[in-house]
């Protein structure tokens, strides 16, 4: 640490309790014991229906979100709509997709009794249905799955439609 740094600490030393003091009161005030399992559970499966590719349900609860992806796989002569986008940036990865669906099946496995007393098994289903579906309409052909959709805008501000494939041979 240069000497500038160690100044400065030592002059703001007076106001650093009150500081913590001030965070920790923020942080016990605002955390309710025991922790609502059920919301957290509920805010995680209502997380699934942010990222949506596809025609929308009409029971859709993330209001902002729109149709998206609607004509993904159609110049390749495919129907790739549906699934769920990565990062927010219009791009479905099949193979971190696959992981998040199996994972939550695995969850909905183990502890289904829990969830359905929660009240969220049906949105579990619901988010599983959504991506499995996708899944099996991106196995278009034996030994073809599409693996990425991704529209991708380039420096000379084109959309370049870019597909990818896997062969299981």
């Amino acid at each position: 640490m240069n000497a500038a740094m160690l100044a400065f600490l030592r002059r703001r030393r007076p106001a650093l309790p009150l500081l913590l003091l001030f965070a920790l009161a923020t942080v016990s005030r605002s955390q309710s014991w025991p922790p609502d399992y059920g919301e957290a559970l509920a805010k995680s499966l209502l997380y699934f229906e942010s990222p949506r590719s596809g025609r929308l349900p009409h029971n859709q609860r993330v209001a902002w979100r729109g149709h998206s992806g609607l004509t993904d796989g159609l110049e390749q002569g495919v129907d790739l709509v549906g699934g769920y986008y990565d990062a927010g940036d219009n791009v479905k990865f099949g193979l971190p997709m696959a992981f998040t669906i199996t994972m939550l099946s695995w969850g909905v496995i183990e502890y289904g009794e829990q969830i359905a007393g929660a009240g969220e098994l049906a949105h579990a289903l619901e988010a599983i249905k959504w991506g499995t579906d996708y899944f099996i309409k991106a196995h278009t052909h034996p030994n073809v799955l599409w693996a990425q959709v991704s529209y991708i805008l380039s420096p000379p501000f084109v959309f370049i439609i870019f597909f990818s494939l896997l062969f299981f041979r």
